[in-house]
């Protein structure tokens, strides 16, 4: 997708689109006053007062028909300048223009655009004419605070977007057609994945039997590489003392971000917290037993469910949501296996990307922002050991990386994954942080093979990072088409008569899920062709047609999602060829 705000000339086509729209409105609604219309990422969009008129999606069409005739009249827009003290009086009946030139300062001269019979306070710069603006569409309208601040009034905002040609405009719509059948909120309610409900609490998501089977297959799925490689699972409480996160630094620095303290007179000595990470539990199962240098790395890994009390603008499905699930690991080790630790780190990455196929990422050095120190805690001769070790890690691995600085944990640099999904985003799916703070701050010893007790290293890492931000990446990726290892239903067996062909059905689906393939029976009293259609909705990968040619050859007829093709063959060598399938994870 497009960001409309890398592009300087689209830039200004969007500003002076947005100044179109306002003429047109103006037009339509003689006593609207106008807030900001700025250009952002997805297009532009103006925030206006319309007094007691209200804009629907009804209304949006007509505001269109109202600035293609403006960007047929072609009207110039020429810019000229008046003093702070004319603006003030040129405005005066408009509060919202008033509150912009008052923060301005004294002397300031103020630039001003008129096209045609509409004349708005701007700084521009903007096109020569309206005419430009021609090859425009209003996207969407939504409410929104004067000035972000929820006690001030509502006003009104209509987004819209602009590009030179019809054909820039036209192919960017059918993008925006693409998004909307990917957005994975859609695709998790209409495949019935998940739902949300006020009552329950915004962003608290919660899994129905489709989408719980899919976090259980991930889940299994990478803890059975973890195994390979040594790790060590276990389970933590949700809830912690606020004393944890008072060694942790996370009630410092993180609190804000974390749901209120609970405390009550029966304990009044102590306050409880939901959890927002859980490296405070991990570090006091290290600290719980003397380790050697010989035991080390040791690798602690748990599927975790957390908790941040992100706001409510924030939250975006379970892309980010209040509760969420982290595949999340910490590795204690000894400073001179910082080194091999992370590459192993990486190379698990890489070997997943493989498995799902993601192909383009990039590897981000994400450090601390130095003009701005009292975000993070720990001092600077940690901080600029961890970022050069990490560092010097991606050069010898050899893998191109770019740096970020400000985007550091609170306790030290990491590396981020950044995957670049089919709609155009970066998204940091793996992160791998390199950590000399905590061990401090817990005080965490091994025995080295002098005799002496050192401290060791903390690496966090996170492959597939939020459980839940991945099966969203997934959905959104795959447009919920996932792959038939993760499909929620794998196979469904559809007889063509129930009443002659159910009982073989049930016979072959009892079959599959004796060898752990999902499948069901699809015997309901409706046309073969109508379930046929309800399997694809469904987005289930395989269909099986049963009917008096299979009964009597013990055979199955196979049809694939979005194939119309299909391929009689006999029931064995079907039961081989999906469980090789399902375990290639194709």
């Amino acid at each position: 997708m497009i960001n409309f705000k890398e592009n300087k000339d689209l830039e200004t086509l969007n500003h002076s689109c947005a100044h179109m729209m306002a003429h047109a409105i103006k037009h339509l609604y003689p006593q609207a006053k106008f807030w900001v219309g700025p250009v952002v990422e997805e297009g532009f969009y103006y925030d206006m007062d319309l007094g007691d008129a209200t804009i629907t999606d009804e209304d949006l069409p007509k505001i269109e028909k109202e600035m293609k005739k403006i960007a047929k009249d072609g009207k110039k827009i020429v810019r000229h300048e008046i003093s702070r003290e004319e603006a003030l009086e040129q405005f005066k009946d408009d509060p919202y223009k008033i509150d912009l030139i008052q923060r301005m300062p004294e002397g300031t001269t103020i630039s001003m655009y008129t096209q045609g019979d509409y004349t708005d306070l701007c700084r521009g710069p903007h096109v020569d004419n309206e005419k430009m603006c021609r090859y425009f569409k209003l996207i969407k309208h939504s409410g929104a605070y004067w000035k972000g601040d929820k006690n001030n009034k509502v006003l009104q905002r209509i987004y819209g977007v602009c590009f030179p040609t019809k054909e820039e405009l036209d192919a960017h719509l059918a993008d925006l057609e693409d998004a909307k059948a990917r957005d994975h909120r859609k695709l998790g309610k209409d495949l019935g994945m998940f739902m949300f409900s006020d009552i329950v609490g915004a962003g608290l998501p919660m899994y129905l039997p489709n989408g719980f089977t899919v976090r259980r297959a991930l889940s299994d799925y990478i803890m059975d590489k973890e195994l390979q490689q040594g790790y060590l699972h276990v389970m933590t409480p949700s809830v912690a003392n606020v004393k944890l996160y008072k060694i942790s630094g996370h009630w410092d620095h993180y609190k804000d971000d974390m749901f209120p303290a609970m405390q009550d007179r029966r304990d009044p000595d102590n306050a409880y917290v939901l959890r927002p990470m859980n490296c405070p539990e991990h570090m006091i199962m290290y600290k719980s037993k003397l380790h050697s240098y010989r035991d080390l790395p040791v690798k602690i890994a748990e599927i975790a469910n957390d908790f941040r009390f992100e706001a409510s603008g924030a939250l975006t499905g379970i892309e980010r949501a209040r509760a969420f699930t982290q595949n999340d690991s910490h590795i204690f080790c000894r400073p001179d296996q910082i080194g091999d630790t992370i590459k192993e780190v990486t190379a698990l990455i890489l070997d997943v990307y493989k498995d799902f196929g993601f192909e383009k990422y990039s590897f981000r050095l994400s450090l601390r922002d130095p003009a701005n120190k009292q975000k993070y805690f720990g001092h600077d001769e940690l901080w600029e050991k961890s970022e050069s070790e990490l560092r010097e890690v991606l050069k010898e691995m050899g893998v191109p990386y770019y740096e970020a600085l400000g985007e550091a944990a609170f306790y030290g640099p990491k590396i981020d994954v950044q995957v670049r999904s089919a709609l155009g985003h970066d998204v940091t799916l793996s992160t791998i942080q390199l950590d000399y703070q905590l061990p401090e701050r817990f005080e965490l010893e091994y025995v080295d093979k002098d005799g002496e007790k050192k401290r060791p290293v903390v690496i966090h890492r996170a492959i597939l990072g939020s459980l839940d931000r991945f099966i969203a990446f997934l959905l959104e990726e795959t447009k919920g088409i996932l792959p038939l290892w993760l499909a929620p239903k794998q196979v469904v067996v559809l007889p063509v008569s129930g009443e002659k062909h159910g009982a073989y059905a049930e016979e072959v689906a009892a079959q599959l899920k004796a060898m752990g393939v999902r499948a069901e029976v699809d015997a309901r009293n409706e046309k073969l062709g109508y379930r046929i259609r309800e399997a694809q909705t469904a987005k289930i990968p395989v269909e099986l047609v049963v009917g008096d040619g299979e009964v009597e050859g013990k055979s199955v007829t196979v049809r694939r999602y979005g194939s119309n093709e299909q391929k009689q063959m006999p029931a064995e060598d079907f039961y081989k060829a999906i469980r090789e399938e399902i375990a290639s994870k194709k």
